[in-house]
C-alpha cells in the first residue's frame, strides 16, 4: 500500500501548463481537478490511517480517484470538450 500522495505534477509530468490553462478554459475540466483533489486526500488519509475506513471503502476511493485521473488524462490529450 502506498503511503504517498498522488499529485498531478507526478501523474502528468510535464503538463502542469496544459493542466493550468485548461483550469482556466473548461469549466467541466476544473471540477474534475477539484474532485480528484478531494478525493486524492481522502485516499491518503485512509492509507495513513488518519481517518478510519473500511478496506472496501478504501478500495473505492482508489477507484474512484483511478477513474477521475482517467478523465484528466482524456482532457489533456484531447484538448477541450466532454468525455
Amino acid at each position: 500500500m502506498s503511503n504517498t500522495p498522488h499529485e498531478l505534477a507526478e501523474e502528468f509530468p510535464g503538463a502542469a501548463e496544459k493542466i493550468s490553462e485548461l483550469k482556466q478554459s473548461d469549466a467541466h475540466f476544473a471540477k474534475l481537478l477539484e474532485q480528484y483533489h478531494e478525493v486524492n486526500r481522502a485516499v491518503h488519509r485512509a492509507e495513513s490511517r488518519v481517518e478510519a475506513i473500511s478496506e472496501e471503502a478504501e478500495a473505492d476511493l482508489r477507484r474512484k480517484r483511478a477513474h477521475l485521473k482517467d478523465h484528466i488524462a482524456f482532457h489533456l490529450t484531447h484538448g477541450a470538450g466532454h468525455a
